[in-house]
């Protein structure tokens, strides 16, 4: 999909004398104020919104993609709480109707399947589990690197770490030190929701605030654990609740600067209480993924997850501030697929993946969880990896 050059938009008498000042500020990189971030989703057509949004892409990143080599591992999905939005969890008492939990044992069996395979990154989320504590998960992590030691983990959501906290009766200092003491290097972003307080109330109350999201990640910063940042969009929320959300991660990154990336996630209403609540289209994922771009200015890079949006819509956010479309995955996780996204069995091989980012004249880089380069894909050549295979 090709979009305008921002410079066309600037000489463009059609264009809105709000919409061009908004334009003005992109190009000479000032940061836009959240009314001007609503004005965006209210007025800003699609072409529009992508050029600015690929302007802001190519000045920091270039024709650049990012992914890495991962694997998921997700010890269970029976939760405490209780998401309207959630297809993925079970609640203890409903263990004949879904739910699973996986052994040690065989949470450190999969790990080991991966000997000899050149992921960089294994990314630990689950259910939140009653009996499946701080000391448990920080000697898990402790037993994962000593079977590989140079793996970044990834691991445990801001719902996840609130409740393991609290019921260690820990600080998430304490906590979070505990982790890292014993492997841990970073957190994921997920359980970020919506931070509107009256939204979170109707879609998941019982679980961590708000305000003890944005503590616990601002703490991992302190401690030297980057983390990821996300959003739930295209359900009950409104526009401004969407840029109040991302405002609040951007205070947060100007204090801190420990996000690596912010990943909008799409509503899926397949098998949750929202099901009645229809889901955004593709216009929609795009013009989101392109505001978020441009609004979130002091974040390196912006995510879109593959396995939830597909491979098609994911190519097309590429034109739309998107520099990266998450990993290989090799990937068991059903916290999606159960949601009903289009990727029902989401693996792809790297070659796969090269090859789909290069199908939109896109530059494949490797990366690893810091994005720090690993391999760059522009011209490699894969017949030699069957000839040595």
């Amino acid at each position: 999909m090709n979009t305008p050059k921002i410079e066309s938009i600037l000489l463009d008498s059609a264009i809105s004398p709000e919409l061009k000042n908004i334009a003005e500020k992109v190009y000479n990189q000032e940061r836009i104020t959240s009314s001007e971030g609503i004005l965006l989703y209210e007025k800003g057509e699609l072409g529009y919104l992508g050029s600015l949004a690929n302007y802001i892409r190519e000045k920091k990143h270039g024709s650049k993609v990012f992914f890495n080599r991962n694997f998921h591992i997700e010890p269970t999905n029976i939760c405490v709480f209780d998401c309207k939005f959630c297809s993925y969890s079970r609640l203890l008492k409903q263990k004949e109707d879904g739910a699973w939990q996986l052994s040690e044992e065989e949470i450190l069996n999969i790990v080991r399947s991966y000997d000899g395979k050149p992921v960089t990154e294994v990314h630990i989320v689950g259910g939140v589990h009653p009996k499946m504590g701080l000391h448990y998960f920080a000697e898990l992590i402790k037993k994962i690197k000593a079977i590989r030691p140079e793996i970044h983990v990834k691991a445990f959501t801001a719902v996840e770490l609130e409740y393991m906290c609290r019921k260690a009766k820990v600080s998430y200092e304490e906590g979070l030190r505990i982790l890292k003491e014993h492997g841990q290097d970073s957190l994921p972003g997920g359980g970020a929701e919506i931070f509107d307080e009256t939204i979170r109330q109707q879609i998941c109350e019982d679980k961590c605030t708000s305000a003890q999201w944005l503590e616990i990640h601002e703490t991992a910063h302190r401690l030297g654990m980057p983390s990821n940042a996300t959003m739930l969009y295209g359900h009950i929320e409104k526009f401004e609740h969407r840029i109040d959300h991302m405002n609040r991660l951007r205070t947060l990154q100007d204090r801190s600067k420990g996000f690596n990336t912010f990943i909008p996630l799409k509503f899926r209403n397949k098998g949750n209480q929202m099901s009645h609540i229809k889901e955004v289209d593709v216009i929609e994922d795009l013009r989101n993924y392109a505001v978020s771009r441009i609004y979130m200015d002091n974040f390196g890079h912006l995510k879109a997850y593959w396995p939830m949006i597909g491979r098609t819509t994911a190519q097309l956010s590429l034109s739309f501030g998107v520099d990266d479309i998450d990993g290989t995955i090799d990937d068991s996780t059903k916290i999606y697929t159960m949601a009903g996204s289009e990727e029902q069995n989401p693996a792809l091989t790297t070659q796969q993946l090269v090859e789909m980012i290069k199908q939109v004249n896109k530059t494949p880089i490797e990366r690893d969880t810091l994005y720090n380069v690993i391999t760059d894909y522009s011209n490699y050549d894969f017949s030699k990896e069957a000839q040595t295979a």
